[in-house]
């Protein structure tokens, strides 16, 4: 008896993960709609030679490893349809860590990591940042890469999407964040 339960086991579990492995008919498909799912992240150096080519906005989302907060981002807001459209189509977007080790030649200048106080900084986070090293921070910058403002903590996609389209729509050269947001209503 204990053959025959053994065996109906163990065909059980063959089917289930044949079942699991046949292909399905629409993986292509799924894969290529997921594809513009994700926001289009670039290196500092490739988002700045995109933009010297094909002058845009840049988005520079500077985080570290050890946030809390800057993972709960990328898990929820920056997965939310209505902001990986908008970024994409508005902006060059960075994902900056604010402790990488690695230079980067910048105008000019050669930006390094500082290993000073608990972890560190890279200077470029620090220059962006006026120095207030807080994550996540959002930094943005206009067709000259000069920088427009900067937005610091979480935000939920319904808020993130609101300070995306004053920027990405120019309306921060009319008006505060606060204004534009009560005349969306």
């Amino acid at each position: 008896m204990k053959k025959i339960l053994l065996a109906s086991a163990l065909a059980i579990a063959a089917i289930a993960v044949y079942a699991f492995m046949v292909p399905n008919a629409n993986a292509a498909a799924t894969t290529t709609a997921t594809a513009n799912d994700e926001i289009t992240w670039l290196s500092w150096d490739e988002a700045i030679q995109q933009a010297d080519k094909k002058p845009k906005k840049i988005f520079v989302d500077l985080y570290t490893d050890w946030c809390g907060w800057c993972k709960k981002m990328d898990a929820t807001t920056f997965k939310d349809p209505a902001v990986v459209q908008y970024i994409n189509a508005h902006f060059y977007a960075v994902k900056f860590d604010a402790e990488q080790k690695e230079a980067v030649q910048y105008r000019d200048h050669t930006f390094q990591f500082i290993n000073a106080g608990r972890r560190g900084v890279h200077e470029l986070a620090y220059s962006l940042l006026d120095g207030r090293l807080g994550y996540p921070s959002y930094v943005y910058l206009d067709e000259n890469q000069d920088r427009i403002t900067i937005s610091p903590g979480f935000k939920t996609a319904d808020n993130f999407i609101k300070e995306l389209q004053w920027i990405g729509g120019g309306h921060y050269q009319q008006q505060t964040l606060d204004d534009f947001i009560k005349k969306a209503k």
